[in-house]
C-alpha cells in the first residue's frame, strides 16, 4: 500500500506496507523523507531539542473533502492505496495557533479568509489560486475603494502602468545621483529619527536599511488577516509607483511579484501610533520581503519567510540606498483597514435603510414623514435621499400594502423618533460614510513618504506626509457615524419586543413564559450599542511623543481604524437582529401582506431562517442574517424593484404628483393662486432688490442618488 504525501509543497510517496501502520507513523517518515532530500529547509522541520527525533506534525488530512485524519487511525482503515493526504506541522503555522485561519476571539474582526475557508494547503489552494480575473493596473492615482478590496480577494493579480515605472525609474535616478555626489540625505546616508544627524559611510548603507526593517519589526498582538494584509500590501505599491519614494523598478517589482503570488507577511496590528506613518506594521511586511520572519502562501502554508519565496520561485530582495525607508514609511494600515470599513459602512447604511422600512411597515407606523415636501424644506442630500428610499419601500399605487391599509383611519398623530427621524438620522449617516470616503481614496493615492524624492526638481525635501491626521480623524468620525445606524435600530427591536409599543406578542413569540422568544436577542444588541459608545471615544485625540521627543505628535490612527472597523462589525450584527424581528413581527400580521419590496426582503431572510415557532438555538440564525447584510443579499433584493418605482414617479413629476399621500385631517383647500410648495423654490439672486424669482422643481438632480450604489 502506497499514500503520496504533501509535506511543505513536495509530493513524497510512502510505502505503508499492508497499511497497518498509524496516520501518525505516515506523517513522520514522510518527514523524514523530506528532510533527507531537502536537507536546508528540511533541517527547520525537526525539533531544537535534539533529543528527540520526532518531527512536530499538527495535522494531517486528505486532500479530497479535506478530512481530517486521527493520527492513532490504522492507514489501512481511513486511506484506500494510492491516497493523497497533506500534512503540516507546527513551523507551518503561527506561533500559538493551531489552524490557520482568523485570529483568537480578542480579535477586533472575525472576516474569514481564504486561509480559513479552506485549512488544508494542498490541492484546493492550488485551484483557488488558479482562478483569476481581470489584472488591477496602478499608477499611484486612481485605485479606487472598490478595487482595492477586490485586491484583498487574492484573486486578481497587479500590473503598473508603463508611465508609472518610468516614474519609479527616473525617481531612482536621483538617489544614485546623490550617493554618487556623497551628498548627505535623511534617510539615505543618514540614521533615522533622533539619529538623523548621523551620517553612515557608503560600505553601511545597505546594513542600515536591513537593520531599519528589523528593529523596527516591533509590532505585537494579534495577525491581520491575509485579506488586510494584501490591501497593505497593495496600498503601499500604489504610493511607490507614484515615484516619489526612490524605490527601484526592480525591488518594486518583487514587491509585486511576491503579491501576485500571495506570499503575505506575518504583519501583527499593534503597534503603530500612525506617525512616522505606520512603521511597526510596515517594517513586519517589509521584513517577509526580504526573507525574514514569516510568511504565507498558497503552497506553504505558515513557514519561514525565504523558504515561502523561495518555494514560489521569487528571491528575497536586497535593499538598496533608502529602500527599507520607502517600504515603510506612509499611512497604508491605518488606509487599507479604513478603506475596508468604509466600503462595509456603505452596504450596511444602505440595508439599515430597508430594514428600517421593514421595521415601519409591522409597527404600523406612517409615512407621512417622509413626505417630500417636509425634506425640502432641509435639503441635506442624505435625509432626502433616505426619505426617498423609504417612499419607494413603503406603501403606494405602484407598491400597495395590505398592512398600511389595515390602519389607515387609525388615531396615531405621529410616531416615535426612531421611525419618523429616520431621515434625519440616517442621512447624516450617509454623508458622513461619503465625506470619508472622498478622505481615504484621497490617502490611497497619495505619497506619504519622508523624505520625498522629487525628481523633477532635483530635490530630495524632508517633510510631514506620513502623519496619519487626516485618516485617522476621518475614522473616529466615521465610527460616530455609522454608530447611530445601530444606535437606531436597538430602540426599533425594543418597540417590536414590547407588548405595549407594538401591539404584538411579548418578544414576538407564542406562549410567552415557556418561550422567551426575542428576549436576549434584544440584550445582544443593546450590548453592542453599549460597546460602541466606549469604542467611539475619538483616538486621534490622544498624542504622546515618541522617539527622545523628535516625533511630538502622533495621530493614533491604528487604533481608529482597527474600532472603526469593530464598530461596523457590531452595527452589522445590531441591524441583523431588527431584521430577524421585523420579519418575525410579519408572522403575527398575516395573512396581510406588505409591499412587493418589502415582501422579497422576507422571503430573502426565510430562506436562511425559518419563523420562530417556539424557542430554539438563536446565534446561528443571527450569524446567517449579519451574513445575508455583510453579502449585500437585503440590499440587492430590492434595489431594482425601489429603482423602477422612484424613477416612474419622477419621469412624469412635471406633469402629475404621484407621490403616495395618506389623507391627513389638517388638510385645507388653497387659493388658485398659491402653489403646492413641492412645485416651487426660491432662486437666489446677485441683485438683492429684485425680488426672489421662482422656477418649477422636478428634483430630478436627485434621481441618481437614490440608489446610491
Amino acid at each position: 500500500m502506497k499514500i503520496s504525501a504533501r509535506v511543505r509543497g513536495e509530493w513524497l510517496q510512502v510505502p505503508c506496507k499492508d497499511g497497518n501502520v498509524t496516520v501518525g507513523w505516515l506523517a513522520e517518515e514522510a518527514v523524514r523523507r523530506y528532510v533527507r532530500l531537502h536537507p536546508v529547509s528540511g533541517n527547520a522541520l525537526l525539533p531544537s531539542n535534539v533529543n528527540n527525533n520526532k518531527p512536530r506534525m499538527v495535522e494531517v488530512r486528505k486532500t479530497g473533502g479535506c478530512v481530517l485524519l486521527d493520527p492513532e487511525d490504522n492507514v489501512v482503515d481511513v486511506l484506500d492505496d494510492n491516497d493523497f493526504v497533506n500534512i503540516r506541522m507546527e513551523n507551518d503555522i503561527p506561533d500559538g495557533a493551531t489552524t490557520i485561519g482568523p485570529p483568537s476571539s480578542s480579535h477586533f474582526d472575525h472576516t474569514l479568509t481564504d486561509a480559513s475557508l479552506l485549512s488544508n494547503n494542498g490541492l484546493a489552494h492550488d485551484q483557488m489560486s488558479t482562478t483569476s480575473t481581470s489584472d488591477v493596473v496602478l499608477d499611484g492615482y486612481h485605485l479606487t475603494i472598490k478595487q482595492l478590496v477586490l485586491l484583498s480577494k487574492g484573486n486578481t493579480k497587479i500590473r503598473l502602468r508603463k508611465i508609472a515605472e518610468d516614474r519609479v525609474t527616473t525617481g531612482r535616478q536621483l538617489v544614485e545621483a546623490i550617493l554618487k555626489e556623497n551628498k548627505v540625505a535623511y534617510g539615505i546616508t543618514t540614521g533615522f529619527g533622533k539619529f538623523a544627524r548621523t551620517v553612515i559611510s557608503p560600505d553601511k548603507l545597505e546594513e542600515l536599511q536591513e537593520n531599519l526593517i528589523r528593529s523596527h519589526s516591533a509590532g505585537v498582538g494579534q495577525p491581520l488577516t491575509l485579506e488586510r494584509v494584501r490591501m497593505l500590501m497593495a496600498l503601499r505599491i500604489n504610493t511607490l509607483a507614484k515615484g516619489y519614494s526612490g524605490i527601484s523598478i526592480k525591488t518594486l517589482n518583487q514587491v509585486i511579484n511576491a503579491f501576485n503570488s500571495s506570499c503575505l507577511p506575518w504583519v501583527p496590528e499593534q503597534g503603530t501610533v500612525g506617525a512616522s506613518g505606520d512603521l511597526a506594521p510596515l517594517s513586519h511586511l517589509a521584513l517577509g520581503m526580504i526573507g525574514e520572519g514569516k510568511m504565507w502562501s498558497h503552497r506553504t502554508g505558515w513557514t519561514d519567510a525565504k523558504y515561502c519565496l523561495e518555494s514560489n520561485g521569487l528571491e528575497p530582495i536586497k535593499l538598496g540606498a533608502k529602500e527599507g525607508l520607502a517600504l515603510i514609511n506612509g499611512t497604508q494600515m491605518i488606509t487599507a483597514l479604513g478603506a475596508e470599513a468604509v466600503d462595509r459602512c456603505e452596504l450596511i447604511a444602505k440595508q439599515a435603510d430597508v430594514v428600517a422600512a421593514l421595521s415601519l411597515e409591522v409597527l404600523k407606523g406612517s409615512s407621512r414623514a417622509f413626505d417630500s415636501d417636509v425634506h425640502q424644506l432641509r435639503p441635506h442630500t442624505g435625509q432626502i435621499n433616505v426619505a426617498r428610499r423609504l417612499r419607494s419601500l413603503l406603501h403606494s399605487e405602484a407598491y400597495p400594502s395590505a398592512i398600511a391599509e389595515s390602519h389607515r383611519f387609525c388615531d396615531r398623530v405621529q410616531d416615535a423618533y426612531t421611525l419618523r427621524c429616520c431621515p434625519q438620522v440616517h442621512g447624516i449617516v450617509h454623508d458622513t460614510i461619503e465625506f470619508v470616503h472622498k478622505i481615504i481614496k484621497t490617502e490611497m493615492n497619495s505619497a506619504t513618504d519622508n523624505p520625498l524624492v522629487l525628481p523633477e526638481r532635483g530635490e530630495i525635501i524632508s517633510a510631514g506626509n506620513f502623519h496619519g491626521e487626516y485618516p485617522a480623524k476621518a475614522l473616529d468620525y466615521l465610527a460616530i457615524g455609522v454608530h447611530e445606524l445601530a444606535s437606531m435600530s436597538e430602540r426599533r427591536i425594543e418597540r417590536l419586543v414590547n407588548p405595549v409599543l407594538s401591539e404584538l406578542p411579548a418578544f414576538l413569540v407564542r406562549e410567552g413564559g415557556l418561550n422567551s422568544g426575542f428576549m436576549i436577542a434584544h440584550c445582544t444588541a443593546a450590548s453592542l450599542v453599549s460597546e460602541n459608545k466606549v469604542l467611539c471615544h475619538p483616538s486621534s485625540i490622544d498624542s504622546l511623543s515618541t522617539s527622545a521627543g523628535t516625533e511630538d505628535h502622533v495621530s493614533m490612527g491604528g487604533f481608529s481604524a482597527r474600532k472603526a472597523l469593530q464598530v461596523v462589525t457590531n452595527v452589522e450584527r445590531v441591524i441583523a437582529i431588527e431584521l430577524l424581528a421585523a420579519c418575525q413581527a410579519i408572522e403575527f400580521l398575516r395573512p396581510l401582506k406588505t409591499t412587493v419590496p418589502l415582501e422579497e426582503v422576507y422571503r430573502t431572510v426565510r430562506a436562511v431562517v425559518r419563523p420562530w415557532d417556539k424557542d430554539r438555538y438563536m446565534a446561528p440564525d443571527i450569524e446567517a442574517a449579519t451574513n445575508l447584510l455583510k453579502d449585500g443579499k437585503i440590499w440587492n433584493c430590492v434595489k431594482g424593484l425601489a429603482f423602477l418605482i422612484t424613477c416612474y414617479v419622477d419621469a412624469v413629476k412635471d406633469y402629475l404628483d404621484l407621490e403616495s399621500r395618506a389623507p391627513s385631517p389638517t388638510s385645507v383647500s388653497l387659493p388658485h393662486s398659491v402653489a403646492p410648495s413641492s412645485y416651487l423654490i426660491q432662486e437666489e439672486d446677485d441683485d438683492e432688490d429684485d425680488p426672489p424669482t421662482k422656477k418649477h422643481c422636478t428634483d430630478h438632480q436627485h434621481n441618481k442618488d437614490i440608489i446610491n450604489e
